[in-house]
């Protein structure tokens, strides 16, 4: 089969972005070629991939982060061909965790018995719904993250939830928790632009964490009580100190955004004798396949996902806030290293 030429984003080195031309061999077995559409830029993971601003040696972070990076891995299109023995069919409109480019290859072998094999690896394809748009679609890998921390924090009906950090996967964990069943929602922030996006989006009451006591300022919002949830969307350390204030004694605080570095905390005040229950929710924390005990798999969640959409129970078209041809990925960055508080939803038109 034919290859293609395929434009994707690369960060050279920090603060370094460039588009470059491959040519994409056409689809092995197993195998799909998909045309993106849309692609989501995760604010906080590639902005901090741009900004190499991670600790370096042997982290986590610097592991992950090697330069030249392809960034990206919340990507619709649309399947154009396929290998021998893919459960895939052209024209299928599919979510795939890829970067950011105008054609992608990716795994979907079919299982015995006619199965999608791969929808339940991390990068396998999901089927998207008629009803749920390009646009839609490509918040897919950032809702399952957010679904994952809400999952993690177990939200219990009535319960009271305060999410510190408003970027994308805060406003997506706020209209998650709703839908567990949260009582009061509470955003804490210091951008007033984020809060007040947070608050349209349904949140009870805003927060600013640079100039309320934000222990009062939750106690005001939670009718007289301390959050039974705090959920960190921030990556930024000094957060957790804010988390584990606002938080009631034997609640759970859930670390859903990346933190970039070290935390220095009174263990014994703050945590141990307050018998709190801190949580990691990374995304790799989300079961790569479904078992009876684990049941929410990766693509499970996916799908749900795009359900919850489709039904019209959880809006997020309305965290757009930008869109990029592929041919301005230097600009488009360069807004959020400027303007971060101006953007949410960045949005790359992958056939431009």
């Amino acid at each position: 089969m034919e290859s293609v030429r395929a434009k994707r984003v690369v960060f050279s080195g920090p603060a370094q972005v460039r588009l470059e031309e491959v040519d994409l061999p056409g689809p092995g077995p197993g195998q799909a070629r998909v045309r993106g559409e849309r692609s989501l830029i995760s604010t906080g993971t590639e902005m901090t991939a741009y900004s190499g601003d991670f600790p370096p040696g042997d982290s986590a972070w610097a592991r992950y982060v090697r330069y030249p990076f392809p960034p990206g891995y919340s990507l619709v299109g649309t399947v154009e061909a396929v290998g021998e023995g893919c459960a895939l069919v052209p024209g299928q409109r599919v979510a795939v965790e890829a970067p950011h480019a105008s054609f992608v290859l990716v795994d979907a072998p079919a299982a015995e018995g006619g199965g999608a094999e791969s929808i339940h690896s991390p990068s396998g394809p999901v089927a998207v719904p008629d009803r749920v748009s390009p646009d839609e679609a490509a918040f897919h890998s950032l809702a399952r993250i957010a679904m994952q921390g809400v999952r993690l924090a177990q939200v219990e009906l009535g319960a009271s939830v305060a999410v510190i950090g408003c970027g994308l996967v805060g406003q997506l964990a706020m209209r998650l928790a709703r839908l567990a069943g949260a009582l009061r929602v509470v955003a804490v922030d210091v951008s007033e632009r984020r809060l007040e996006r947070a608050l349209a989006g349904g949140a009870d009451g805003g927060v600013r964490a640079d100039v309320a006591d934000p222990a009062q300022a939750v106690r005001a919002r939670c009718d007289g009580r301390l959050a039974d949830v705090v959920i960190d969307a921030t990556g930024a350390p000094s957060s957790f100190a804010t988390a584990v204030r606002i938080v009631r004694d034997l609640g759970r605080v859930v670390l859903l955004g990346s933190p970039r570095g070290a935390v220095t905390i009174d263990l014994h005040d703050d945590v141990h004798t307050r018998g709190l229950v801190v949580v990691g929710a990374h995304a790799s924390t989300t079961p790569r396949r479904e078992t009876a005990q684990a049941p929410w798999s990766m693509a499970r969640n996916t799908a749900l996902f795009f359900a919850l959409v489709a039904d019209g129970r959880l809006r997020v078209d309305d965290l757009v806030s930008h869109r990029f041809p592929l041919a301005r990925a230097e600009e488009a960055y360069g807004l959020l290293a400027r303007e971060r508080e101006a953007a949410m939803g960045v949005l790359f038109d992958l056939g431009g």
